[in-house]
């Protein structure tokens, strides 16, 4: 995997290709810097000038020689061009990098990220669409079956999803188990029209969610996206696409604006549902004995009774006349 991804870059890349025209002419010291990027070219995209000089093993001055002899104006250009190549993917590091130098107090950070939660939260709001809303309620009401769609982080969210809706869909599972993206494959060469597959991909976007939401629209599913933005691989992928702003200054990305959207649609879908309360009364009595109760150690005694002997009922004592 590692190799495979240096080879795309080498192809790609506009530093490999100014590294591969100037290698023959480079010092002994230069190649050797410039065999250290080829070779961890995303760990030296995020390393300042000392942590690739001592990493490579030459002075700074030999380090900011190296950038000035592939035609960069110095270190910071040459890092500049690295870090583009993988804008995306490095966009959180960096603006960590940016945050952790700035001077704050516990109690700061922790009120800085609760309002840009907020702001994430109302921004989310604006953006809903009502049609679009009422066209992802229907598409999860109407399906036959739900493969919910999500790894990394989006995996428990994917949980947390399939999880709100059992009560009220017919068959509802989350894809991201045991066996990983392999498996979920194999699950969705049985896709047809009458599936649905939620497909939850926010920065930084897992390859995986990608293929396998193709995948579904090869096999005509439906395909339900929840993601950041209009630039997001997954919406040209599906039919219907719920917009999250998921933006943070010391992390990828904001679960919690994303988990609030998952949750307000199954909450739409609960109240849309046939016979929504009685599903829900019916599941609530299922797990009924797993549930705590001021009495919950009575309620595991009659559990463990139920299986070799009757229950006890305490009945009033009877008057004695």
């Amino acid at each position: 995997m590692q190799h495979a991804a240096v080879t795309a870059w080498q192809r790609e890349s506009a530093v490999a290709a100014r590294i591969g025209k100037t290698y023959p002419e480079l010092s002994k010291a230069h190649r050797k810097a410039a065999d250290y990027v080829l070779a961890n070219v995303f760990r030296a995209a995020t390393m300042t000038i000392d942590e690739l000089a001592d990493a490579v093993g030459v002075s700074l001055a030999t380090a900011n020689r190296f950038a000035h002899a592939l035609d960069f104006d110095g270190y910071p250009a040459f890092r500049a061009a690295l870090v583009l190549d993988f804008a995306s993917s490095l966009a959180p590091v960096e603006k960590l990098r940016d945050q952790v130098q700035r001077p704050a107090t516990s109690a700061e950070i922790i009120a800085a990220a609760l309002s840009a939660d907020m702001q994430n939260l109302e921004a989310t709001r604006r953006a809903l669409a009502p049609a679009q809303c009422d066209q992802a309620v229907s598409m999860i009401l109407n399906a036959e079956r739900i493969f919910i769609l999500g790894f990394g982080a989006s995996a428990f969210l994917a949980g947390i999803m399939a999880h709100a809706l059992e009560p009220y869909c017919r068959t509802v599972q989350s894809v991201a188990g045991p066996g990983g993206p392999s498996q979920a494959g194999r699950q969705f060469f049985k896709l047809d029209q009458r599936d649905l597959v939620i497909a939850l991909a926010f920065p930084r976007y897992v390859t995986d969610t990608v293929t396998l939401a193709m995948r579904a629209k090869e096999r005509s599913a439906q395909v339900l996206a929840f993601t950041d933005s209009p630039t997001s691989p997954l919406v040209p992928l599906a039919n219907v696409t719920l917009y999250a702003q998921t933006e943070r200054q010391l992390s990828a990305t904001s679960d919690a604006a994303s988990l609030a959207l998952i949750q307000a649609v199954c909450d739409a879908v609960a109240h849309r549902a046939n016979r929504s309360v009685h599903a829900a009364s019916k599941m609530t009595e299922a797990v009924l004995p797993w549930l705590y109760h001021a009495n919950g150690s009575d309620q595991s005694k009659a559990r463990s009774k139920g299986k070799g002997s009757k229950a006890v009922t305490n009945k009033p004592a009877a008057k004695v006349k």
